[in-house]
């Protein structure tokens, strides 16, 4: 009767007194609001697209402080089936996927979906629930097995194409096996046999993505054609100079002369109006937000939710500088949205999930046992 009677007062006080950690809360608010309005000059001042986006905050905003409820010991029990459901999606998305270009959404008749923005969560979290109760630092044995867990869901977003968010999603795994004190002889090894078999990956590319690569290196071969997405966004970010032009008074996105202005390359609509200062404070809202993640995993008591919390963390601070890489032409142009800027429903709402299981991590710490 004792342990019952601890789970019924346990559980009331979850119920009753959710200790969120209200300093990211905040910062994830305030970066929620630029982006509206960031957005809201981008379109030209379209209020439906504005609208669109906020009620897609709304959902993930309801979705945060549900799963902040939900204790890790759940999280984790739930973890395998959350995987293996989210990579039926992908298996889904390979056999009856739409999309422009590439597939990548699946149709559910009142909403589009983007199987592999959830991904983005459910794969750390089933790295971290298989290196739980494995012996850390993780072995050879140990890390092939997690190389299968990336691999499976990795090729399936390569094949869509979208080798982007494939990489990226490579990377939230990658980080929670580098996080469980990976031995450093063993990722120079990794690395170098990473580097040994890029140029292999060439010939598996789609010809876009290698045009992509060549304006990398050469934007001005093609300054009408491939090079186009990079120049525009370079003028556009070099033109907001250290104050910026003001808020709707960019010239790139109105003019139409940058694309993807309110998806992928908002940012450099955001660097024409506010200028360096108002990156700098931008990317200062960003490390905040990344730090108090960090934070949240050094305070967590078990594993799984160290592993999960630095994780997705980490892979929130790739996202953003991958986009800003992009943008000023220090990346290829691989069709990463900025964090909770870009217009994007399932690229948000999945973010903000992932920050209710943050909240989650640090909401239960004082009833976690290893």
């Amino acid at each position: 009767m004792k342990p019952l009677l601890r789970a019924r007062a346990w559980l009331r006080h979850v119920l009753r007194e959710p200790s969120l950690d209200l300093p990211l809360l905040a910062a994830l608010v305030v970066l929620g609001l630029i982006g509206l309005a960031t957005l809201y000059s981008a379109s030209d001042l379209d209020q439906r697209l504005v609208m669109n986006q906020a009620l897609r905050f709304g959902l993930g905003g309801v979705l945060l402080l549900l799963i902040a409820r939900v204790p890790p010991s759940v999280l984790r029990n739930w973890t395998p089936w959350l995987y293996l459901g989210s990579v039926a999606l992908l298996v889904a998305v390979a056999l009856h996927g739409q999309g422009r270009g590439a597939d990548r959404w699946l149709n559910l008749g009142v909403m589009r979906f983007q199987p592999s923005e959830l991904v983005k969560l459910t794969l750390p979290m089933m790295v971290a629930w298989y290196l739980h109760r494995r012996e850390l630092p993780p072995r050879w044995l140990t890390l092939g097995a997690v190389a299968v867990l990336i691999a499976a869901p990795a090729l399936l977003i390569a094949r869509q194409p979208d080798l982007g968010t494939a990489v990226l999603v490579v990377a939230s795994g990658v980080f929670a096996v580098f996080l469980a004190g990976l031995a450093w002889w063993r990722i120079f090894i990794l690395l170098g046999a990473a580097a040994a078999a890029a140029p292999l990956l060439w010939h598996f590319m789609h010809e876009y993505q290698r045009n992509r690569l060549r304006m990398f290196m050469d934007p001005e071969a093609d300054p009408l054609g491939n090079g186009w997405h990079i120049i525009q966004s370079e003028i556009a970010v070099g033109s907001g100079g250290l104050t910026g032009k003001g808020w709707h008074h960019g010239t790139q996105s109105r003019l139409e002369f940058l694309p993807e202005h309110t998806t992928d390359f908002v940012f450099a609509v955001f660097s024409e109006e506010w200028g360096l200062i108002g990156v700098v404070a931008l990317l200062a809202l960003y490390l905040f937000i990344v730090g108090r993640g960090l934070v949240i995993a050094a305070n967590a008591r078990d594993t799984y939710s160290r592993l999960l919390a630095g994780s997705i963390s980490m892979a929130f601070f790739v996202y953003v500088m991958v986009n800003g890489g992009m943008i000023t032409g220090l990346l290829p142009v691989v069709g990463v949205p900025l964090p909770l800027i870009s217009y994007g429903g399932t690229s948000a709402v999945s973010l903000l999930a992932g920050f209710g299981v943050l909240m989650s991590i640090h909401a239960h710490r004082k009833f976690m046992s290893g």
